[in-house]
């Protein structure tokens, strides 16, 4: 081994070090962490929107844009005169759920301050999370639309889809399905693109509303009737809260 590539080597673990402690520091700001978990809503949001949320000035928030942008955790898309905000990729909306689980274990349980219409249903970046969410993953799973792992559709789920109007793309090349851990719940709920898919087959067949500018989602009285038929999911009735 020659005298560049011995230090090439030695380099290389000092470079993942560093890259992971920059990730860890971009997201360390409270007012960072509150953008990211906006952007948990899987829509596209302008820095004035993002210093409205956060409550923070607009050149303040965009010193933080400009730092998780170097960190790679978000993209800017350019429209016309205005620029958009997003996070980079499922995995990082992923790594965010995540670290949301893992940050809530010392809480108190069954003790919680999370609204129960946050609880109940929301969006998990462009999928379904939440106490109705996990439900019907564990339907799924029981009934062998998805492997004991979550990380496959079986071929009587996609048939079972089907029918319920969830259109699956074969050629995706994001994971097909994967078990995301619920924050809230602490159990699983369905990602991947089966669980994008499903999403927008709820929301195009009118079982639920989305809330614009929040993660909350609202079940519809035909959505109500729907996962209960369906997946054996009873809905709760939902309190007001635009919180998160």
């Amino acid at each position: 081994m020659t005298g560049n590539e011995l230090r090439k080597t030695q380099e290389q673990p000092h470079l993942l070090e560093q890259t992971l402690s920059g990730l860890a520091s971009a997201m360390a700001e409270p007012s960072r962490a509150r953008m990211l978990c906006a952007l948990m809503d899987g829509r596209a949001w302008t820095a004035t929107e993002l210093s409205a949320v956060v409550d923070i000035a607009a050149s303040t928030a965009s010193a933080h844009l400009a730092k998780l942008l170097a960190s790679g955790l978000l993209v800017c898309v350019s429209q016309g005169r205005h620029r958009y905000y997003r996070l980079a990729g499922s995995d990082v909306a992923a790594l965010l759920e995540t670290m949301m689980s893992v940050s809530m274990r010392g809480a108190q349980a069954p003790v919680t301050r999370t609204p129960l219409a946050l609880r109940q249903a929301r969006t998990c970046y462009d999928h379904l999370a939440g106490e109705i969410a996990v439900d019907v993953y564990a339907f799924m799973q029981r009934e062998g639309w998805i492997t004991d792992d979550g990380s496959v559709v079986t071929d009587s789920g996609k048939r079972s889809l089907e029918k319920i109007g969830v259109t699956l793309d074969p050629r995706t090349r994001r994971k097909p399905c994967s078990a995301c851990l619920d924050w809230s719940e602490r159990r699983f709920h369905l990602g991947g693109d089966a669980g994008a898919a499903l999403l927008i087959a709820f929301e195009q067949q009118g079982w639920l509303r989305r809330t614009p500018g929040y993660r909350e989602v609202t079940i519809t009285e035909e959505g109500k009737t729907a996962f209960f038929r369906v997946f054996g999911v009873a809905c709760k009735e939902q309190e007001i809260s635009l919180s998160g």
